[in-house]
């Protein structure tokens, strides 16, 4: 059973972007290279993968992709740092 992932992407009009995937590397070079990215990136490249998080499954990645969603632009920014925090 893969892994899934939700992420954040920052976009080069520093706008977020929202989803979730079982594989990062790709799902970042398809918004970045790819007509496989979100229309929504396509006409906002580059784009920088900046939170990411693992789920068990399918359904518990896009009940956590609805919850961020729901989050406004500074909440989605103070978990990007949190994150990064943690992490350095």
């Amino acid at each position: 059973m893969p892994t899934w992932y939700i992420y954040i992407l920052q976009c080069s009009d520093n706008t977020l972007y929202t989803g979730i995937t079982t594989d990062l590397e790709r799902r970042l070079h398809e918004h970045n290279h790819s007509p496989k990215g979100a229309k929504y990136t396509r006409a906002r490249r580059p784009i920088v993968l900046v939170y990411s998080e693992p789920a068990d499954c399918r359904s518990t990645a896009s009940r956590r992709e609805w919850e961020l969603k729901q989050l406004n632009a500074t909440d989605k920014r103070q978990l990007i740092s949190a994150q990064s925090n943690k992490s350095g």
